[in-house]
């Protein structure tokens, strides 16, 4: 199979932010997007978008100097020097067939932050699982220190209160997004790579094309830049070997021997965590407010950013990453009722379900374990039904939603059926309710609910619109408990 041909020149010489001129978005309000306008406009750029609804995000904008259209129209672009776009924005949005009508420089988001980022020492977070949150802690480690940096994240970071903004630092933290190839783009002089794993088959095919991806992504670090890489996951442990034959510097974490910064076992108290581990001679310990072994790998990586890539001390790093409370959606807890917890968290792919489901069972090993869980795209659920299945198999309770397409038409035969059917296969006790929607899908989760028990609201697409329904109809339970 021939590699995937991206549909913008990824591999094109990225433009100065005085070259960018009045800059057009399309789809401005997403979570990507909005980081790169909000960094446009930090930097004194002229900045206009659109998008289809208003939203907090689109006022916030506003608020910032933005022109802000709502609905996409050919007259939008008027006066444009440049036009950014995502790779979720169709070619024949009128907007961007506009702009190309006219001549007018087209960037992909990625090419844009890498742009406005191109005079800052610049960390690109990348991986299959983790990204979002690596990069939170990493702008929240630095801030913590002292650095002030720049970062563009792909979820609000909850302490901050923002997915982007410009400080003063010299760092820039960039959430290199793996899903279309465009985190090439970004020339970094610390890169991480927190795992890689066969996912976004619909760009890329193959799980082959993935990897190549990724050493794509690798071999565009600076001459004399690091590679932080994760020695627990075998693709990114075999790109660490790699990148290393081929003279970049390369420091790895893990719970293995063969990590160079070697993580021991936690302990864990509540949410929180303490993990003793050593690096180069340093023998301390990671202390979390945040649940999950995946988060302990994900806080060791950013432990490594600022110590062996910045070359910052160790104790007050540790002490930073101690503050960190989480990014937004990343077991989020949004409401606690009577005991009961319901956990609001992004996970899509099959080892994010299985990591947040792992986590929640062990906060409640004698309770119950609730998901509401919406697939997200067709051709994830086709390829990755039995990984689903797999990861959610240890909660009680399993209700699954409608597959949120997203920017997919419909695959015949292919829907949340596929995951249902493989589940009920599985050996254990466990509940499980097909295509159920709003209020009749709560009811299903919560039926029977009780103190200690997890409700998780899990997906990307829009059943995160769920959850204050939730939090309302437990209300409503726990008091007919009572």
């Amino acid at each position: 199979m021939t590699s995937p041909q991206p549909r913008y020149p990824f591999d094109a010489e990225v433009p100065t932010v005085e070259e960018l001129g009045r800059v057009h978005v399309i789809a401005i309000g997403g979570a990507g997007m909005s980081a790169v306008a909000r960094l446009l406009l930090a930097r004194g750029v002229q900045v206009s978008g659109s998008d289809r609804a208003d939203s907090g995000t689109l006022e916030a904008l506003r608020d910032l100097g933005a022109t802000v259209w709502l609905g996409h129209d050919p007259s939008h672009v008027a006066g444009a020097d440049t036009v950014v776009v995502s790779s979720a924005v169709p070619d024949d949005n009128p907007e961007l067939a506009a702009a190309r009508e006219r001549g007018v420089r087209v960037l992909h988001r990625a090419q844009a932050l890498a742009a406005v980022t191109r005079d800052r020492t610049r960390i690109a977070i990348a991986g299959a699982n983790g990204k979002t949150t690596t990069t939170s802690m990493v702008t929240v480690a630095l801030a913590g220190v002292g650095r002030d940096p720049v970062y563009a994240c792909g979820g609000e970071i909850a302490q901050l209160g923002s997915n982007a903004a410009w400080g003063s630092g010299p760092e820039a933290v960039i959430e290199a997004d793996e899903s279309d190839g465009s985190f090439i783009v970004y020339a970094p002089d610390i890169a991480v790579v927190t795992s890689v794993q066969p996912d976004h088959l619909d760009y890329y095919g193959t799980e082959d094309e993935v990897r190549r991806s990724y050493r794509r992504f690798a071999g565009t670090i600076q001459p004399g830049g690091l590679l932080i890489a994760c020695a627990d996951d075998p693709g990114a442990a075999a790109l660490a070997g790699q990148m290393r034959e081929q003279g970049i510097r390369v420091v790895t974490y893990g719970r293995g021997v063969e990590a160079d910064l070697r993580l021991d076992p936690s302990s864990v108290d509540g949410l929180s965590t303490q993990t003793p581990f050593r690096w180069m001679g340093v023998s301390a310990t990671l202390s979390l407010r945040v649940p999950g072994a995946h988060n302990v790998e994900n806080a060791a990586a950013a432990f490594l950013v600022l110590c062996a890539g910045l070359g910052l001390a160790p104790e007050g790093v540790l002490d930073a990453l101690a503050t960190f409370t989480g990014a937004r959606r990343r077991f989020e807890v949004r409401g606690q009722v009577g005991g009961v917890s319901v956990i609001d968290d992004y996970a899509h792919n099959a080892p994010k379900v299985a990591a947040l489901v792992r986590t929640a069972r062990a906060l409640a090993p004698e309770s119950k374990v609730r998901v509401i869980f919406q697939p997200h795209l067709f051709s994830r659920t086709r390829d990755f039904a039995d990984g689903f299945a797999d990861g959610l198999a240890p909660a009680d309770v399993v209700v699954l939603l409608d597959i949120y397409g997203a920017r997919e038409a419909p695959i015949p035969g292919v829907s949340s059926a596929l995951i249902a059917r493989r589940l009920s296969a599985l050996p254990g006790e466990r509940d499980v309710e097909l295509a159920l929607a709003g209020d009749a899908a709560i009811r299903s989760a919560l039926k029977g609910v009780g103190p200690g028990d997890l409700v998780l609201i899990v997906g990307a697409g829009d059943v995160t619109g769920l959850v204050p329904r939730v939090v309302e109809m437990l209300g409503q339970a726990m008091g007919e408990a009572r």
